[in-house]
């Protein structure tokens, strides 16, 4: 009789193991699962076409700083300020005619005026006449400056110094293709006029981009692959038809 029981206990053990197995399992399968499903999320989120195959937000994209918040307009008062100002500058200098040196003068005059009857009228009215501040460009702002501009230039030479090495046609006929249109819209408008067109673009496409930037990108994944195609065809019928064998055996020699 006890060894019965004995049985019967072992019995019931055996069965309670094997459904804490079978949960275990099932719970790490689920598991498993889950993380494959996370994975393949991920990876398709990755497999997402991106304008000009970016990998990183926007913001990133454009710096990251304040002038990325600038332009995608974070704060909304200091974007407002900048294209504000840029554009009455726009107005004074050409649509009514004024010159940056004349405007220059004529501030200079002006806020001197001011401060020299002010100084003046106070030694009559018996009060302090009023604190000029010591205005200074500091050194590590105009090295910062300086830096970043000889380190943009450098990065500029050596684009152009790949391009004309001859490595890769595409990029070379995008580039070419590039300073052409630049130079029609050049005879379109002055610098000035340039400037400023560039200037509210970057206040504005930025931030338009970023609001419709699933439509953007889909839009521009089916535009890149029908210029592929033109590409291919135009490979086909004019590239591949360039001699090249002279090249290859001048290099040889």
């Amino acid at each position: 009789m006890a060894d019965h029981e004995g049985d019967h206990e072992t019995l019931v053990e055996k069965i309670l193991e094997k459904i804490h197995d079978h949960d275990d399992s099932s719970s790490s399968s689920s598991s498993d699962s889950d993380d494959g499903k996370s994975k393949s999320f991920d990876s398709a989120e990755s497999k997402i076409f991106r304008l000009f195959g970016r990998e990183k937000p926007l913001h990133k994209v454009l710096g990251g700083g304040k002038s990325a918040d600038v332009f995608l307009w974070r704060n909304k008062k200091i974007s407002a300020v900048a294209l504000g100002s840029a554009t009455a500058l726009w107005i004074l200098f050409e649509l009514l005619g004024y010159h940056l040196v004349t405007l220059v003068c004529h501030i200079l005059i002006v806020s001197l005026a001011i401060l020299f009857l002010w100084s003046n009228a106070c030694t009559f009215i018996n009060k302090s006449p009023p604190r000029i501040p010591e205005l200074r460009l500091p050194e590590n702002f105009v090295l910062e400056v300086v830096s970043t501009v000889r380190i943009e230039i450098n990065f500029a030479l050596a684009v152009l110094r790949d391009i004309a090495s001859g490595r890769d046609l595409k990029e070379f006929l995008g580039v070419i293709a590039g300073l052409w249109v630049l130079s029609l819209v050049g005879k379109w408008f002055n610098f000035l006029t340039l400037f400023y067109i560039a200037f509210v673009l970057l206040h504005t496409l930025p931030v338009l981009y970023e609001k419709y930037e699933d439509h953007v990108d889909s839009f521009a994944e089916k535009a890149t692959v029908e210029i592929k195609k033109q590409y291919v065809v135009f490979d086909a019928k004019v590239l591949s038809k360039i001699p090249k064998g002279p090249l290859k055996d001048m290099k040889k020699d």
